[in-house]
């Protein structure tokens, strides 16, 4: 099933130094390093939120989120 993009947006702009976002499309591996680096000290997550806004973001098997 298709996740959806506005959620995914929401969960990394409130909890995105958590994971939040990453563990919501299935990355889990990565969900647990942002949750334990706090997100790549800020970094990594502003990288996860520009990704997600323009569309290049995917879930674990690829799947482009749903608008």
């Amino acid at each position: 099933m298709q996740k959806s993009w506005i959620v995914a947006v929401l969960l990394c702009f409130f909890l995105g130094a958590l994971g939040v976002h990453r563990f919501y499309v299935g990355k889990i591996g990565t969900g647990i390093l942002q949750l334990v680096t706090l997100g790549g000290l800020g970094v990594w997550v502003l990288i996860d939120f520009i990704m997600i806004l323009i569309g290049n973001f995917t879930d674990k098997q690829g799947q482009p989120l749903a608008k």
